[in-house]
């Protein structure tokens, strides 16, 4: 088996105004080849900062148990311009120890495409024209820079243009073609679960002793606010093993989560209960305080969401909650907007007023401050369904006030979630 490595190239993709793309694609294209992809680097235009990270990747490194292997393929982008700071063909030369070796027929074939655009090639595109010794020359019909193609100490180094719309042509043209004939055969695929309602931390003590064992397949936890994904990541040699291995570690993790995982394929909450609500031929309104639409915003996200979801009511203020959705205003003044009275309020008033099969509400303080004495963070989620009693419960949400609306939105979803369940049962 195969590990890849990527260095992105350039100081700009280390600002907050560039976001490195390239990466995200070429890790997609080599998983699909059963290439799993061990490290991404970005460098800026620095020669020396290159050719170190460079020779890191083409050298064994460290001893013991931190040994690391040289990738077997290592993929730079970027960096192949004619100016100064295009240092990619000189750090990856000097990482090799091969020289750069002047190509008249590159330098040819670049003046031609500037004259054909009516222009006059400056005499710094020369630049382009140099080659590492003993590379494939990659011809880049998009643009001017040439990819290169080097066999190198067991490695295969591939450079390639930064700009996407160059780089992933010459991928799919030069370097599929190239990689499928050398890689050997290795199936990859993942398991993507997602859960709620839980912990990161009470997750993993939960299902560790289930994947530590398994240095294959891999196992990745990312949380953000009340949303746990969990991958988990194989590589055999054919399909059946691979899929016998997911199986072999997804089947205990999926029984001890229970009801708590929503989602196998990866998809979002909102997605889950769409497919439920059209399960039911049911429909779906809301109705939201603190979180001013966010709750609608994510289940409108879902393509086909109109077939179940018939519109919200953005009840912000107490005045609005009582003209829109008949809130009583003297239950405001005793229980105040922050409470679960109001809360059933609101979500029974959406439904007498859309019709719909189910409501949810949501109403809270998600700070930075309190204006109803209620502790920042509290949050009461109403659920009203037709036939069926109303309740609300109460949650102390934690972070700041976009955590705390992050949180109050995936735990209204989850409720209608677990109504659902209830009714399907």
């Amino acid at each position: 088996m195969i590990d890849a490595e990527i260095i992105a190239i350039g100081s700009e993709l280390l600002s907050a105004q560039r976001v490195d793309t390239n990466s995200l694609y070429l890790a997609d294209q080599l998983n699909a080849l059963g290439i799993e992809v061990r490290r991404k680097l970005v460098v800026g235009d620095d020669r020396t900062l290159l050719t170190v990270a460079v020779q890191q990747a083409l050298h064994n490194q460290g001893s013991g148990n931190a040994f690391t292997k040289a990738a077997g393929l290592l993929i730079l982008t970027g960096g192949l311009g004619p100016t100064e700071d295009d240092v990619t063909r000189d750090a990856v030369a000097a990482a090799l120890g091969r020289p750069l070796l002047f190509h008249q027929e590159i330098s040819d074939e670049i003046e031609e495409r500037f004259r054909r655009r009516s222009r006059k090639m400056a005499e710094i595109n020369k630049r382009q024209a140099y080659v590492i010794e003993g590379a494939e020359v990659l011809p880049n019909n998009a643009g001017t820079a040439p990819g290169l193609w080097v066999d190198a100490e067991g490695t295969i180094v591939i450079l390639l243009p930064g700009p996407p719309k160059e780089m992933r042509p010459m991928f799919e043209a030069e370097c599929l073609p190239r990689l499928k004939r050398r890689m050997p055969e290795v199936v990859i695929r993942t398991r993507f679960y997602r859960v709620t309602g839980m912990t990161e931390s009470d997750l993993d003590a939960l299902i560790s002793p289930v994947y530590k064992p398994y240095a294959n397949p891999v196992t990745t936890i990312l949380a953000s606010a009340g949303d746990i994904q969990i991958h988990l990541r194989a590589r055999c040699a054919t399909e059946a093993e691979t899929e016998g291995l997911l199986a072999e570690v997804g089947s205990p993790i999926e029984e001890l989560l229970g009801p708590r995982l929503y989602s196998r394929n990866g998809d979002p909450l909102e997605a889950v209960i769409g497919g439920m609500l059209c399960g039911e031929q049911a429909t779906l309104c809301v109705a939201e305080s603190c979180t001013g639409g966010m709750v609608a915003g994510r289940i409108t996200s879902v393509p086909g969401s109109s077939e179940y979801f018939l519109g919200g009511f953005l009840a912000y203020s107490d005045a609005i909650k009582t003209s829109l959705l008949g809130v009583d205003a003297q239950l405001i003044a005793q229980q105040t907007a922050v409470s679960a009275e109001v809360a059933c309020a609101m979500a029974d008033g959406a439904l007498a007023r859309t019709g719909a099969s189910y409501a949810i509400s949501i109403t809270g303080e998600a700070g930075p401050e309190s204006a109803t004495g209620a502790p920042v963070g509290t949050i009461y989620v109403g659920i009203a369904a037709q036939g069926q009693a109303t309740e609300a419960t109460r949650f102390v949400m934690p972070g700041d006030r976009d955590r705390v609306r992050g949180f109050a939105t995936n735990a209204a979803l989850d409720m209608l979630r677990q109504r659902l369940l209830g009714s399907a049962r």
